[in-house]
């Protein structure tokens, strides 16, 4: 689908009061697609329908004819009924599955109590990611589905490729609660358990587990075949440490905690320490051919997205 096109679709869906579809963003990237860099189900997910053809495996929906589609899976009785084309579409016939999997713990919210300047939250930030990945693996016939987590699992929707789907996804990213600090010793490998069918995996979160936590679910979710890629989101503040004259800092998961310091003593050992976490991440992550991204809310969305999505085409194409 064309940036155009793209453009269309999305100002159709915005007057629909979708808060994290943004039409404008969309149409910058809608020239793009979300390809699979792995063999998945033995096929190229993302390039290539499944070899099955609906003959013995489970129908899953129904998606709007396009031209290209087998005229074997029309189905007549949905036309009869609506006067409209449209395709019987089976669990092997989906040609790229993403999960995408969303922290809404509370230290997501910052920095919601800051004079923000019109600024995003982390969560803002992550849940745009979000519903814009979903839009684009929809319109391109692919499936997108969520999983919403803090302490636990707090909203799952299986992927799917219908617009109604894709409604729902989004509706879940506005009913979000960010009131419960993470537990990911119990909620990474409950979800990592969760994920059956091979599929591809995005993980937005901005990472503040303990790594020992946090890297062997990582790991597990590729072993079982599942490409993953890791969108570690932070606020432009976590990221430089900007702050000058006596502070009052409170715990972005335990607010009632708070320590008024000098920032300036504490700038090097805390940046010393964000790198080190996340190179840590990062160096287990290329270990295992898990694709780490790194953004901050400073970044225009669109700016990263596109530059992560050109430079995934261009590694489909060269086969890496």
């Amino acid at each position: 689908m064309r940036a155009s096109r793209v453009g269309d679709v999305a100002v159709n869906m915005a007057n629909d009061a979708r808060k994290y579809l943004k039409p404008e963003l969309l149409a910058r990237i809608g020239d793009l697609e979300m390809r699979a860099r792995l063999v998945v189900e033995g096929f190229v997910s993302g390039m290539h329908r499944s070899p099955y053809h609906g003959v013995s495996v489970e129908f899953a929906q129904h998606k709007e004819y396009v031209a290209g589609d087998d005229l074997r899976h029309l189905d007549w009785r949905v036309f009869g009924r609506s006067d409209r084309f449209y395709i019987k579409q089976y669990e092997e016939e989906t040609n790229l599955r993403l999960h995408i999997v969303l922290d809404s713990s509370l230290s997501m919210r910052y920095p919601e109590h800051l004079d923000r300047d019109d600024r995003l939250t982390k969560f803002e930030y992550a849940a745009t990611l979000a519903a814009s990945l979903a839009f684009l693996l929809t319109h391109q016939q692919d499936a997108a589905g969520l999983i919403i987590f803090d302490d636990e699992i707090r909203a799952e929707a299986p992927p799917l490729s219908s617009q109604g789907h894709l409604r729902l996804l989004v509706e879940r990213l506005e009913r979000a609660r960010l009131e419960r600090a993470n537990d990911a010793r119990a909620t990474l490998p409950h979800i990592a358990g969760r994920l059956h069918r091979r599929s591809m995996v995005a993980l937005i979160s901005d990472l503040l587990f303990d790594v020992d936590v946090l890297i062997p679910t990582l790991e597990r979710i590729r072993h079982a075949g599942h490409e993953v890629v890791v969108f570690h989101t932070l606020d432009h503040d976590e990221r430089t440490f900007p702050f000058a004259n006596n502070t009052l800092f409170e715990g972005l998961e335990a607010p009632d905690q708070q320590i008024l310091v000098d920032p300036q003593a504490l700038r090097s050992a805390y940046l010393e320490a964000l790198s080190a976490h996340e190179t840590a991440i990062r160096r287990a992550c290329s270990n295992s051919r898990i694709e780490f991204v790194s953004l901050s809310t400073a970044d225009p969305l669109d700016v990263a997205l596109r530059a992560y999505l050109a430079a995934r085409m261009r590694q489909v194409k060269a086969g890496a």
